[in-house]
């Protein structure tokens, strides 16, 4: 991949974490601890920050550079479990993809390290309810990989508002959780829509 798609990566990221802070935060004020959004914002303007450094490193080393920023950065348990996405992400990728098996390979790692870090399946209303839909959209996407990422991802946010929380500050809210987007959940969609931007485009820009 080549520095200034990287790049574009990176700002179209943290864009899109920025204007949407506060609708994060508000998310989180209702089932968390109200602090997603500013632990979101806080970690992706970290790596907008580094961007020359992580951008100067091979693909895969420069995603585990990213995720290794933002589990210094941020607090809660955004940090650990994006970290580890962008780890996992970075350590099947040798390079960048070029093919749709390629593209699975690394996004199944990913995932695989969000599961392991957090304990968690899809279904228990947490990034993974994004993340997991996301993947297998990519692997039996038909066409345009980015439109079907984009659907899945938006289908699995809002399946969260109806499912019971059982991981996390939410589950302790127990049914009262129902009702409610999961505020991971919510910035994963943001991510997925941004990283399409980005790969669409080719330049960063706010969401």
């Amino acid at each position: 991949m080549a520095p200034d798609l990287l790049r574009a990566l990176i700002d179209r990221a943290a864009a899109t974490i920025a204007a949407h802070a506060e609708e994060l935060t508000e998310l989180d004020q209702a089932i968390g601890d109200g602090d997603h959004g500013l632990n979101m914002k806080r970690g992706f303007d970290a790596i907008a920050q580094n961007a020359d450094e992580i951008c100067a490193l091979p693909f895969g080393q420069a995603l585990q550079k990213a995720g290794m920023t933002l589990v210094m950065t941020v607090g809660g348990a955004s940090g650990p479990l994006y970290g580890s996405l962008l780890m996992g992400l970075g350590k099947a990728a040798a390079k960048a993809p070029e093919t749709v098996e390629e593209l699975v390979a690394i996004v199944a790692e990913g995932v695989a390290m969000v599961q392991k870090r957090g304990k968690s399946e899809a279904g228990e209303k947490t990034m993974l309810d994004v993340l997991i839909p996301v993947l297998e959209a990519i692997r039996t996407a038909d066409g345009d990989i980015a439109a079907a990422a984009r659907a899945a991802a938006d289908a699995g946010l809002a399946a969260t508002r109806d499912m019971r929380a059982t991981k996390g500050r939410a589950s302790f809210l127990g049914e009262r959780s129902i009702g409610h987007l999961d505020p991971g959940a919510r910035s994963s969609a943001l991510l997925v829509h941004a990283v399409c931007d980005a790969v669409e485009n080719g330049s960063g820009g706010e969401a």
